[in-house]
């Protein structure tokens, strides 16, 4: 246990019925649920944080891997360590409307991110996809992003189940600087 927990709920007064629960304070969700680096718009000029992360560093922007049409980069609200995303450089939201060159990228990145998180991490699966539009689950609809989340026999615990909360064992930026250093030669 941590210095100053204990395994006994506290009494507070005047809070509410007291239950079992210990709580698991994460702030810096919050940032997600307001919708902070959301766009304003669908265009490229309307806040687009996919648009805006290749003028970053690799470090700044969580980019793990740059190629000519597309990058992949760490998700800031990852699902599970390692989430990592495949997104063209170009602003287009729709699937059907990359070009050929884009397409074949974005697989071969998306295998190389397969391949670096098994390296890296000893992934033993992955769910692999993408949304397209906001009806469909998409929070950037305006810009097409594919998910590479890895996967672990028995991941998913009660935090996210009962709790709702995920626990992350590592910064974003050293897993993406193992991640880059786990990157197969191309």
């Amino acid at each position: 246990m941590l210095h100053g927990m204990t395994s006994e709920p506290e009494q507070q007064i005047g809070v509410g019925t007291q239950d079992a629960f210990q709580r698991l304070w994460t702030p810096h969700r919050m940032a997600y649920i307001q919708g902070e680096n959301k766009p304003s718009g669908p265009g490229a000029d309307d806040g687009c944080p996919f648009c805006s992360i290749p003028a970053k560093s690799d470090e700044d922007g969580l980019v793990v891997r740059r190629g000519e049409q597309v990058y992949a980069v760490l998700n800031l609200y990852p699902y599970n360590g390692g989430h990592l995303m495949t997104v063209p450089y170009r602003h287009v939201a729709d699937y059907t409307d990359l070009t050929a060159a884009e397409t074949a990228e974005l697989a071969e990145l998306t295998k190389q991110a397969m391949t670096a998180l098994r390296t890296a991490s000893g992934a033993h699966g992955f769910n692999i996809g993408m949304n397209q539009g906001s009806v469909a689950g998409a929070g950037i609809a305006a810009h097409l992003h594919q998910h590479i989340v890895p996967r672990w026999g028995g991941d998913t615990n009660f935090m996210p189940v009962v709790g709702h909360t995920k626990v992350l064992p590592q910064l974003l930026a050293d897993t993406r600087k193992m991640l880059a250093e786990a990157w197969p030669a191309v």
